[in-house]
């Protein structure tokens, strides 16, 4: 389990586009519409991959899969090191995205295959609790690097994803040499069409549109807290850049909180406590002027979006058990939120200030609270 919990924290390193694209922003004085390009770069491999990692997974196994995604996370985080550029960062974004769409689609499956069925949503969110230590370090390393005169490196802010590149080579090394006996694929391999056509199945679609709205909620807020910290308070960059990690603190125990109480608490009753939490959240974040307001808002959306995922994933992948390579694939495809989210915020709060993103966000929220009604059948 050691080499698969470092794996999530690779994953992790997803989130960095968050803060990174607030000093991108900075360093080349670009608009909010430009700079949300970034984060919805990531988020937009996730559309082209997802499915074709699922089908790979088919072919060479879930661990081959997991070290391929390994390798091209490493190469991301190796490129930014020579550069800081509008042309370098698009292209260390995109190869972050491509990777992480390799190994959210075929870690989940993996960890599966390790620990069984049974508990399936605790044991994911506790992956997703560890994935959060990444993502609130993001920003720290990020200010440690922009703050603090590093003579070794001379890396500013991109000190971070030297420190990442690090961990990642770490983490490919440890898994390649575990071993993890795999189950053989029985029957014939799912077409591309047929794995598109398990959207078919109701819960499943649902379960898509869910984790859309989750990933849309989570890099809008990654994205966008700090941009109304500087609205609202006046605050600079490196002060504001705090609001990041104190989402992903709320985040990070959120999973480890949740990986007990989704083994002790009906998951129904878990997820309308959560989402409300959100929903309280985007009120504060839309009419908040107090510093006070504005982090309870950011605590909020940080403990309350933290499970969501866990939840939505597992009631696909158990709905389906037979195809669950497949629903993996498609779910992950559901990151593609993650670029849907950030554009429209981003055209939005050149418009109307952040309030405007603040209201997209709501939306995500809004369909999470339709989705209750999926989890009343079934406990996951």
């Amino acid at each position: 389990m050691i080499p698969l919990m470092l794996c999530f924290f690779c994953m992790g390193f997803v989130d960095l586009v968050g803060i990174a694209s607030n000093y991108v922003k900075e360093d080349l004085a670009l608009t909010d519409s430009v700079a949300n390009i970034f984060p919805s770069l990531v988020f937009f491999w996730f559309l082209i991959f997802s499915i074709p990692t699922g089908m790979l997974m088919n072919k060479i196994g879930r661990k081959k899969t997991v070290l391929l995604s390994l390798g091209v996370t490493v190469v991301s985080l190796l490129i930014p090191l020579f550069g800081n550029n509008f042309a370098v960062m698009l292209i260390s974004f995109s190869l972050l995205g491509i990777g992480n769409a390799l190994m959210q689609t075929s870690l989940n499956p993996l960890v599966s295959t390790v620990m069984g069925g049974e508990n399936l949503a605790s044991t994911l969110t506790f992956g997703q609790f560890v994935k959060a230590i990444a993502s609130f370090l993001a920003p720290y390393l990020a200010m440690w690097g922009a703050t603090q005169v590093i003579p070794s490196f001379g890396y500013d802010w991109r000190v971070l994803f030297f420190i990442y590149f690090i961990v990642g080579i770490l983490s490919t090394a440890l898994l390649a040499m575990t071993p993890i006996d795999e189950p053989k694929m029985e029957g014939k391999a799912s077409t591309f069409v047929e794995c598109f056509k398990l959207l078919g199945t109701p819960i499943v679609l649902l379960s898509f549109l869910g984790i859309m709205c989750h990933v849309g909620i989570d890099v809008g807020t990654n994205t966008t807290a700090p941009k109304i910290l500087m609205e609202r308070l006046g605050m600079s960059l490196n002060d504001a850049a705090f609001a990041t990690s104190l989402y992903f603190i709320f985040r990070t125990v959120g999973c480890l909180t949740g990986s007990f109480f989704l083994r002790v608490m009906n998951n129904r009753t878990f997820f309308i406590i959560s989402v409300c939490m959100m929903a309280v959240s985007m009120l504060l974040l839309f009419m908040g002027t107090e510093r006070w307001e504005l982090y309870t808002a950011i605590a909020l959306v940080g403990y309350g979006n933290s499970n969501i995922f866990s939840i939505c994933f597992a009631k696909a992948l158990t709905s389906m058990p037979e195809k669950q390579n497949e629903v993996s694939g498609l779910m992950i495809m559901g990151l593609f939120g993650g670029t849907i989210f950030p554009l429209l915020m981003g055209f939005m709060s050149d418009g109307f200030g952040q309030a405007g993103a603040v209201l997209i966000m709501a939306l995500g929220v809004i369909y999470l609270f339709t989705y209750i009604k999926q989890l009343k059948q079934a406990k996951i």
